[in-house]
């Protein structure tokens, strides 16, 4: 859907459809069809209701087929729906399996990633309508305990095709499309900081900078020009709230080091003031098997990071872990009222909001973890949690 402001900002705001289990092309039209109707109804929407895809490797494959692309486009007509973002991160299977750190891999030091990104570009390019600008959210380079993660180099080739791509559809079509890398906690982009070095010293560098022009037929000059307006960052909110970044600071950072926000993914995780007995119970009831629930834990020597919930939890039994809050990479409903002494990180959205309107256009409502979550915050239907949260965002988006 389309918000306006009184200050002239305008931007699309969606929910991401990897809250729906499925991974073939067939099992996403089907969760759209089911879904979308009633989440209009829930929100009593009317007008043109944005769309954000996710999309498997398979699922982008068998989207590329022209009748799969016509039969999607008439359902869209027929629905007052458009696309206007596309969810490129999760590879393979997503709901209902153990998904853990093989949601990062393949990386984009791989053939397989580079290939899904081009499918994902060509059919955002086959969505996209005329003038609105599309963008597709990617992991973060690699998993940090991956080798790719200590060569970032060898990332930039494949990067440098997905930019090539990009400008291809904007020589021959006018389209404007931009790849989203998207920080997370334990990955080789983790934070602000680190995109920003990441970007300057490798994609915007003299390598990438003659690798692109040397490949695109440009001068280095366009080169620069190109990169900048084709690759970019997607800023979760949660990631950078879970990394204790100053909400607003980061996308000062971002547009002051000329680095596109491609897309906010508007989500809320989840802070333990206090890792007193009862709150580490109260956060056993989110330990789980699919994700992976990295925690950061801010201590007077500085923040600790560990890998996944459980075995924070365990640590901490053990008093392995120095005090301090906690907040952990768990997307929870953005109008979530925990009971303390848990919360959740909405305040950092509020404060983040200012910033991140200003520099970007595109807002995604993102809680795929809605099937694993304890059962006190499933008690609204799916398609009326995804309403509210995207009334949530749109009210808050617009007392900004």
């Amino acid at each position: 859907m389309k918000l306006e402001s009184s200050t002239g900002d305008t931007a699309h705001l969606t929910y991401c459809s990897n809250i729906h289990p499925g991974e073939s092309w067939p099992e996403v039209a089907a969760a759209l069809a089911v879904h979308v109707p009633q989440i209009r109804e829930e929100m009593a929407f009317e007008g043109a209701f944005g769309l954000g895809l996710r999309l498997s490797a398979v699922a982008a494959r068998a989207l590329r087929d022209p009748q799969a692309l016509d039969s999607f486009r008439a359902w869209m007509d027929a629905n007052d729906a458009y696309v206007f973002t596309l969810n490129g991160f999760p590879y393979g299977p997503f709901h209902g399996t153990p998904v853990k750190e093989e949601v990062y891999r393949p990386d984009w030091s791989t053939p397989q990633r580079v290939q899904y990104t081009l499918d994902l570009i060509d059919t955002l390019a086959q969505l996209v309508p005329d003038g609105t600008t599309g963008s597709i959210s990617t992991v973060p380079g690699a998993f940090r305990f991956d080798p790719a993660a200590s060569n970032p180099s060898s990332l930039l080739a494949g990067l440098i095709t997905a930019a090539l791509r990009c400008r291809y559809w904007s020589e021959t079509a006018g389209l404007d499309l931009c790849l989203g890398l998207e920080p997370e906690p334990m990955c080789m982009l983790e934070t602000t900081e680190e995109a920003i070095r990441f970007f300057e010293d490798t994609v915007f560098s003299a390598a990438g900078r003659e690798l692109f022009a040397k490949r695109g037929g440009c001068t280095t000059s366009e080169a620069e020009v190109a990169l900048r307006r084709h690759l970019g960052v997607c800023f979760d909110t949660c990631h950078a709230a879970v990394e204790f970044e100053d909400p607003a600071a980061g996308a000062r950072q971002l547009q002051a080091a000329g680095i596109r926000i491609a897309k906010v993914q508007v989500t809320a995780g989840l802070e333990l003031a206090e890792p007193t007995a009862a709150g580490l119970e109260d956060l056993e009831a989110f330990a789980e098997d699919t994700y992976l629930h990295q925690v950061v834990v801010e201590t007077d020597a500085g923040l600790v990071r560990i890998l996944d919930l459980p075995e924070a939890l365990d640590r901490a039994r053990q008093g392995l872990i120095a005090h301090g809050p906690w907040r952990v990479h768990l997307h929870v409903p953005v109008f979530s009222r925990l009971q303390a002494p848990l919360s959740a990180t909405t305040d950092f959205i509020a404060s983040a909001l200012p910033e991140l309107r200003s520099a970007c256009a595109h807002f995604e409502v993102e809680t795929y973890t809605w099937s694993v979550l304890p059962p006190n915050l499933r008690e609204l239907s799916r398609s009326a949690s995804i309403a509210r949260e995207l009334q949530w965002t749109r009210a808050l988006w617009h007392s900004q």
